[in-house]
C-alpha cells in the first residue's frame, strides 16, 4: 500500500464534495464541499496544497451496466483540467457507482435529514468514493481506477 493523503473527490454541476485520507491510506473522512463553476480547480487545487495531497481521486459515474452518459464525460473533462493544474500522475479516475446512494442512506440512517443531509451529502459521496478507492489499492496492490492524461 502507498503512503501519503489522497484526496477523493464527487463532481457535481451545483457541488463538488471532497474527502481525504489519512496519510497511510486507511481511512477516508469528509473534508469539505465547494460549489461547482468558476474558482472550483483553484479550490482543489489549493486543498492538495493544503493537505499535501499525493494524489486525488475523481469519481467517475457511470451507470449500473457500466457505461458512460453525460455526466461521466463532465467528470473526465474536469479530472483533466484539474491534471493539468498538478503534477503528472496525481489525477486519477474511480468507479462512482452507487456512492451518492450510500452517502445519503449513510445519512438518513444517522438521523441526518432534509436540508442539513443536503449540505453534506456531497462530502460524505466523496467518502465514500475514496474509501472504495483505498480499500480496493489495498486488496489488490495496485493504484485505484485509471489515471488521468496529464496534458
Amino acid at each position: 500500500m502507498r503512503t501519503g493523503v489522497r484526496l477523493g473527490v464527487d463532481v457535481g454541476s451545483v457541488r463538488i464534495g471532497v474527502a481525504r485520507s489519512d496519510p497511510g491510506g486507511v481511512l477516508a473522512t469528509p473534508v469539505e464541499t465547494v460549489r461547482s463553476g468558476r474558482g472550483d480547480v483553484d479550490r482543489l487545487v489549493a486543498l492538495v496544497a493544503e493537505y499535501e495531497a499525493v494524489e486525488v481521486v475523481v469519481g467517475l459515474p457511470t451507470s449500473l451496466s457500466g457505461r458512460e452518459g453525460p455526466a461521466a464525460e463532465a467528470a473526465r473533462r474536469f479530472a483533466r483540467m484539474l491534471a493539468r493544474r498538478l503534477p503528472a500522475g496525481t489525477v486519477r479516475m474511480y468507479d462512482e457507482r452507487l456512492t451518492t446512494v450510500t452517502a445519503e442512506s449513510g445519512l438518513r440512517a444517522s438521523g441526518v435529514h432534509g436540508q442539513a443531509r443536503r449540505k453534506v451529502v456531497d462530502q460524505a459521496a466523496a467518502t465514500v468514493l475514496l474509501q472504495a478507492a483505498l480499500d480496493a489499492e489495498r486488496t489488490t496492490g495496485r493504484p485505484p481506477g485509471e489515471s488521468v492524461g496529464d496534458r
